[in-house]
């Protein structure tokens, strides 16, 4: 039996349960939340005569609370196991969607978003995760070489599912609009959250023990306030390996949502149509997806802190050739671009999760992930206005050279990165 999981869950017995009911509601809580705004905001605004900006706002604003939420929730997880904080976050979105369909006024909408921002932050993919390592028995440090592998390849599984959450999302949401108006698309989600979800995070994860809860309790640092941590979390080279790897993560992330919020804008740039632009754009998901099945078949043979290497590389050279002054009337440089990119972006994805859990181990992988969450969901929500407001005063080919700058950037502190990591290698070799 997997240690710090009751007996009789079936966490050994069921990993490609966990994983597969981990992956199907990342679906339905990335579309429900991330990707709501994206056909809902027109329907909302003729409805209500709400302006776009406090519609794009609140979803701001929910990223912006996931993000503060973030490290609050790694913490649960490390002490009661994934299962009651992902049946918690998915209540939350239910009620938050709920709030959003009844919403009368603007206050309320945005109230919405912040209820949301809590259930976003105990759902998506840093809380599903943390509750996967956390079930697959690697939560207590035992079989940590074996645990990393099979964590690994789940990680990677989640993400595939997740890479069709506007792919399934982004149409049903066209439809119930069509059918039930915008509030009754808001609810009808709100819905799935507590007939699909819910249900499936209380069958696939286990429990987790209560004498291992209490001992990760009784070790946790700075989550008791009568006694001070019994051991130290992120001291020394780890905190330098962890500054440098949150920089990455945060850079990353404020490139992509700033791609993908204004990428006609981008594409349009270098003379490209505004319905090639959209049909350019589509090419991302598929990238992404196909990067991940090839990670999930090949990638065991490199250690996660080179394929970051690898993935920030990709990025780089997408955004750069996107960036370069060359002509794009027959689009196959575009097509090259953002496929590159969309490749990149999609392994980062994985590395995302499968990383930190190499480099700072298993004991500690939900307080990790939660800390690295804040800053990333931090810059995710300031991306779309930062990214109009240079739009505006500067251009976007002006914007697109200093986001391949900002690529390259990144791939320098991962190549720092790097170095580090090997040093404490050959170091730990040596004791």
């Amino acid at each position: 039996m997997a240690a710090g999981v009751e007996a009789g869950t079936g966490a050994g017995a069921a990993p490609r349960l966990l994983v597969g009911a981990l992956g199907l509601v990342q679906v339905l809580a990335w579309g429900s939340s991330f990707y709501l705004a994206t056909v809902l905001a027109r329907p909302m605004a003729e409805d209500t005569g709400w302006p776009l900006s406090l519609l794009a706002g609140g979803v701001s604003l929910g990223l912006l609370v996931s993000g503060l939420a973030a490290p609050r929730v790694g913490r649960l997880i490390a002490a009661h196991g994934g299962r009651p904080v992902m049946a918690g976050g998915f209540g939350l979105l239910a009620l938050g969607l709920a709030v959003l369909g009844l919403a009368p006024h603007p206050a309320v909408y945005v109230l919405g978003w912040v209820v949301l921002g809590l259930g976003m932050s105990a759902t998506l993919y840093d809380a599903a995760f943390s509750t996967l390592v956390g079930a697959l028995g690697t939560g207590t440090g035992e079989g940590v070489g074996a645990g990393e592998g099979v964590a690994r390849r789940g990680i990677t599984a989640i993400t595939l599912f997740g890479g069709f959450a506007s792919t399934v999302c982004w149409p049903l949401s066209a439809f119930l609009v069509a059918q039930v108006g915008w509030r009754g698309a808001c609810l009808a989600y709100g819905g799935l959250m507590l007939a699909v979800c819910l249900p499936l995070i209380l069958l696939a994860v286990p429990r987790v023990a209560p004498r291992a809860a209490q001992r990760v309790l009784a070790e946790m640092p700075a989550l008791s306030q009568s006694a001070p941590p019994t051991r130290p979390i992120l001291a020394g080279p780890q905190r330098l390996q962890f500054l440098l790897l949150a920089s990455v993560l945060m850079v990353a992330g404020f490139l992509a949502t700033v791609l993908l919020i204004h990428l006609v804008t981008l594409v349009q740039a270098n003379g490209v149509a505004a319905a090639d632009a959209v049909a350019l754009g589509m090419l991302i998901g598929p990238a992404q997806v196909g990067a991940r099945l090839l990670e999930l078949a090949f990638g065991g043979r490199l250690h996660p802190i080179r394929t970051l290497l690898v993935a920030s590389v990709l990025t780089a050279l997408g955004l750069g050739l996107l960036a370069l002054d060359l002509p794009f009337a027959a689009l196959h440089l575009p097509a090259v671009a953002l496929l590159l990119y969309g490749a990149g972006n999609g392994i980062l994805t994985i590395v995302r999760g499968a990383l930190p859990l190499a480099l700072f181990g298993p004991r500690d992988y939900p307080l990790v992930m939660g800390l690295l969450a804040r800053p990333g969901q931090i810059a995710v929500a300031a991306a779309p206005a930062l990214g109009g407001l240079l739009l505006d005063h500067l251009g976007a080919e002006v914007v697109l050279g200093l986001m391949a700058g900002l690529a390259v950037a990144n791939v320098a502190l991962v190549g720092v990165l790097v170095r580090v990591g090997e040093g404490r290698r050959r170091s730990r070799k040596h004791i």
